[in-house]
Order: C-alpha cells, then sequence, then structure tokens
C-alpha cells in the first residue's frame, strides 16, 4: 500500500485561518489534490489560494463548524483515502516519505497518522490491550509482539496500534464508514473526532500512530491571533456542549444527566467565585455554564464567535 495523487486527497476546513494556512500548503506535496472548505466564506483567500497553489480546489461555507466543513470535503473528494489536516499544521521534509514508508508494509487500517513532533501533547490515545506493530520486511510483514516484550522495544517500533486520533492530523479510509457517514454534525467543535474513531472501532477498522513520520500543530492557531478572546469563549461554550451530548449518544441519557447536572453546579460555584473577586475568568466559567445548560435543555450547538 502506497498514498498516491490517485488515491489521497487533502482536506482542511479555515475559519479566518489566513494567517497559517499558506504555511500549511507550503509544506504538503505539490502533486496531490487539496480541497479547502473556506468556513469564512473569504472570496478574497478563495481567489489566492486557487490562483498561487497548484491541485488545490476552495469551497466556500459558512461558519458550520470543522466536523461538517470535513464532511463537505471528504463528500466531493474522489479517492478511497482522505487526509483531514487542521491549517495550523505543518509537515517535515520527510514526513510524507516516512509515512508512505510506514504504510507499505500494513495491509489495511481504518485511520493512521503521523505523530506529533510535541510529545507533551500527543495526537493519539494508546490502546493498552492491543499489541503494538513492529515492522519487518516487506516479505515477511508484519510481526505482532506481546505487550511485554514490546514494552522493551517500544523505541524502535515504527507503528503503534491506538484507540483514539486527534482530529487535527486524520488520514480516513473511506470504506470503514457505512453510508457514507463521517463526522457527526451535531458537534460543531470537540469530540467529533473522538466519536469517529469509536464507530471505526466498531467496523472493526484499526487506527495507527506513525511514530517516525512527524508533524508539527501549533495549537489553537487555526484562527487569527486577534480572535483570541472570543474563540476562547465559543471553545469553552462548545466544550461543555460536546462532552454532555457525546456521554449521551455513547453512555446514554442518565449518566450524561448526572454528569451534566454535576458539571453546572461546578462551573456555577466557579463563576460566583471569580464573580466576587471581579475577577474576568469568571466569563469562561459563564460560557461553561451556558454551554451544559443548553444541552440539558436538549439545544443544539448553536453558540457561534462574533468575529467582525
Amino acid at each position: 500500500m502506497e498514498f498516491t495523487s490517485n488515491n489521497l486527497t487533502f482536506v482542511i476546513v479555515t475559519f479566518n485561518s489566513r494567517e497559517v494556512i499558506y504555511d500549511c500548503l507550503n509544506s504538503l506535496p505539490k502533486d496531490f489534490n487539496k480541497l479547502i472548505v473556506e468556513n469564512s466564506s473569504d472570496e478574497e483567500l478563495k481567489k489566492e489560494l486557487e490562483q498561487n497553489y497548484v491541485n488545490t480546489k476552495v469551497i466556500l461555507s459558512t461558519n458550520i463548524g470543522m466536523g461538517a466543513g470535513n464532511n463537505i470535503g471528504i463528500a466531493s473528494s474522489k479517492t478511497k483515502f482522505v487526509y483531514v489536516l487542521n491549517p495550523d499544521v505543518k509537515f517535515s521534509k520527510d514526513t510524507f516519505g516516512l509515512l508512505n514508508d510506514a504504510i507499505s508494509r500494513l495491509n489495511d487500517f481504518a485511520i493512521i497518522s503521523p505523530i506529533s513532533d510535541n510529545p507533551k501533547f500527543p495526537n493519539y490515545k494508546e490502546e493498552t490491550n492491543i499489541p503494538y506493530m513492529k515492522m519487518t520486511s516487506v516479505d515477511k510483514g508484519p510481526k505482532i509482539i506481546s505487550i511485554e516484550k514490546e514494552q522493551q522495544e517500544q523505541k524502535s517500533a515504527e507503528l503503534i496500534r491506538v484507540k483514539e486520533i486527534d482530529g487535527f492530523s486524520m488520514i480516513l479510509n473511506k470504506d470503514y464508514f457505512t453510508d457514507n457517514i463521517f463526522f457527526d454534525e451535531k458537534f460543531f467543535m470537540y469530540l467529533e473526532n473522538v466519536d469517529l474513531c469509536l464507530r471505526a472501532m466498531e467496523n472493526n477498522g484499526k487506527m495507527f500512530i506513525v511514530k517516525n513520520s512527524k508533524i508539527n500543530h501549533l495549537g489553537g492557531k487555526a484562527v487569527d491571533d486577534k480572535y483570541n478572546d472570543e474563540i476562547e469563549l465559543s471553545r469553552n461554550w462548545h466544550w461543555m456542549w460536546s462532552k454532555f451530548y457525546f456521554n449521551k449518544k455513547h453512555r446514554g441519557i442518565f449518566v450524561s444527566t448526572l454528569l451534566g447536572l454535576n458539571s453546572l453546579l461546578t462551573n456555577l460555584l466557579k463563576y460566583s467565585m471569580y464573580t466576587l473577586i471581579f475577577n474576568k475568568k469568571k466569563n469562561i466559567y459563564k460560557m461553561r455554564m451556558l454551554g451544559i445548560f443548553n444541552a440539558l435543555m436538549g439545544r443544539n450547538s448553536w453558540f457561534r464567535p462574533k468575529l467582525n
């Protein structure tokens, strides 16, 4: 198996991402198709990107969220594999070559990604009860090694079997998603990638991280810095809403309601404390309260940041 321009398309959702999208595109292999879903409907950015980058198409959209934006790009792709990528991610010179080298010895997968170059913020969660895969020669194929032995040989493993991969870098095998259902669009932001990984595992899909193929993720820089304060409020609203919806979807209404009420009370206490001492952190906890309250009331993830 190998990624080529005939079987892989890059999908990048942007939203006021002018400061980072150029560095991202400049780091990607030029002969691969890129579909950019521009969620702030920036016609000038569309014109610039399509004029300056070959094999690049920009689809204008409203602020519908990362998951829904990714779905537009995936639906527009004509390849078996789609690389969902955030605009604040950059490749190194050898990222793609090492990625292809690893998958050339892999028979199948549902989701795979290079590894984040910042070990303090890993872009995956490991599945502790699944053996690692240490790659051998092409003709011998992958060799399954016991967890105990692999713990000693972990540094030499090229592929790690994982249970979850962060959404800023995910290569999807579309065959593992029935009825072409990819990201749950009820999530505006947060946990849509975890939901996707769970559904991939339900379809017996395997997920891997390539340890020697590295990417740089700026983290929280997908939107221009001038909008930081408003985006931070939006993040806190949606984090709480998404946690409730995720728990409701995967753990049931009783557990999600119990956890939601506990979270509502906790954030109310913090909001009250910061209000009494005139600390602006109160706004964060206010947004968290509103997010969980709207989720408990059965409302959708309607909140949007005010960006002028």
